[in-house]
């Protein structure tokens, strides 16, 4: 596989990811802390693309056996980012329309939101499955170690970029730095796409695989189901403070649009560390190892930026970012590749979907609750400081119960659990079948 297609391929990854910064790392912060909405509220609308996950199955399976042209992905794709870029463009317009007129700005932000939580799954379900087609198994470690780097990278030049326009910040200059991050994204991502998929490829006949069947499948198995358990707790203590990041250093510290923007990318780049030094680290002392160096880490830094708004004591927000980004960066890695091992041949599908459930699940909850946690502690305790540093404890503790949950996991136990229980499925759709 030539260099080149792994690098289109991270730069579609890249370009979906573009739509999502400028909404998840600057509008928040506006809607929170300028036009003053709801937390609740814009978690809701941020976790959109969330809650409509499960079509990711339906849209996968459809296009397994629609071709549009002669090509199975790339159409899809290209659908996918044009409703992810055109909804996040029209986003700071329903923002600033819900000021005005809550019930009208309402309306158009389901919209813009919708289109673009909707264009989010139609593009990943695609590109991943063209990523998955084009790699091989023998490529396919490193397409993914390769697009997740990209993705990094492009969201911390995003972040900077976006925290450069808006050094003086005013509506006017929101709005153009929408405009511009999602037309670069829009252009990149069908530049990427040309030519990458072969026309007329020979029809194939996927196995399919109901919700009921993958939800029987990790039921029955004990350590698929405390898998389950761990993973949605560690993603909820990781991504739960998304969207609340930004607007807690507004409202505790006071610090500008420019400089809150400037924190994704310092976020990123620790990230993006962790994530470097954490397979020898794995290769060395084993994946739980990592993992729970990580998540330790995560749990520290929450607790740390917990402790600056307490404290208010601005000095110490940074540096716990810091601690919070590569922890986040080791325990994301380790977790991935204990993923991964946590499979059977002849049914990885059906549990990595299953942990793709739990991933969604986890940022569903995460930043959901993370809003209406925040909004009902602020108004029950008078104190916007004090919302923000129950929610980011809670998260902590949400670490600390999974640290406890992981030396309990073990791939070798789960293999023996799960061999049983995947061949009565099989044998039970070869009767249905039959």
């Amino acid at each position: 596989m030539r260099w080149t297609t792994i690098f289109r391929l991270g730069l579609i990854n890249v370009a979906v990811a573009l739509t999502a910064v400028p909404i998840e790392s600057t509008l928040n912060r506006i809607m929170i802390s300028e036009l003053r909405l709801p937390a609740s509220l814009v978690a809701l609308l941020i976790a959109l693309p969330y809650a409509f996950s499960p079509v990711q199955i339906w849209i996968g399976s459809f296009s397994d056996r629609h071709p549009l042209l002669g090509l199975r992905r790339t159409p899809y794709t290209i659908i996918g980012l044009i409703l992810c870029a055109g909804g996040s463009a029209l986003s700071p317009t329903a923002a600033f329309a819900m000021a005005e007129n809550f019930w009208l700005g309402l309306s158009l932000g389901i919209l813009a939101f919708g289109a673009w939580g909707m264009g989010f799954n139609f593009a990943t379900v695609s590109y991943l499955a063209l990523a998955t087609e084009l790699s091989g198994e023998e490529y396919r470690a490193r397409t993914v170690g390769v697009m997740w780097f990209m993705l990094i990278v492009g969201v911390i030049i995003a972040g900077v970029s976006l925290s450069r326009m808006l050094r003086d910040y005013t509506p006017a200059a929101l709005f153009t730095a929408f405009y511009v991050v999602c037309g670069v994204a829009l252009l990149i991502g069908i530049a990427a796409l040309w030519r990458l998929e072969e026309r007329d490829r020979a029809p194939r006949t996927p196995e399919r695989r109901s919700f009921a069947q993958m939800i029987a499948t990790v039921a029955g198995t004990p350590q698929a189901r405390l898998f389950f358990a761990y993973l949605v707790l560690l993603l909820i203590a990781i991504l739960g403070q998304d969207v609340l990041l930004e607007p807690f250093a507004a409202d505790v510290f006071g610090a500008p649009v420019d400089v809150t923007t400037r924190y994704t990318s310092i976020w990123g780049a620790a990230l993006l560390t962790g994530l470097l030094v954490t397979s020898p680290i794995a290769r060395r002392r084993g994946k739980p190892f990592a993992a729970a160096i990580g998540g330790s880490l995560v749990a520290l830094g929450l607790a740390s930026i917990a402790a600056s708004g307490f404290l208010n004591i601005p000095a110490i927000f940074v540096p716990s970012l810091i601690i919070f980004g590569f922890g986040s960066g080791v325990s994301t890695a380790a977790n991935l590749s204990l993923m991964l091992d946590m499979t059977i041949p002849g049914h990885i599908g059906a549990f990595v979907g299953a942990w793709g459930v739990a991933n969604s699940m986890a940022r569903l909850l995460g930043t959901v609750l993370s809003g209406f946690t925040r909004d009902a502690l602020t108004n029950l305790l008078d104190s916007r400081m004090l919302g923000y540093v129950v929610v980011f404890l809670l998260q902590a503790v949400a670490m600390v119960i999974s640290l406890m949950l992981l030396p309990r996991i073990s791939a070798a136990r789960f293999r023996e659990e799960a061999a049983p229980s995947t061949r009565e499925l099989a044998a039970l759709a070869g009767e249905a079948q039959g």
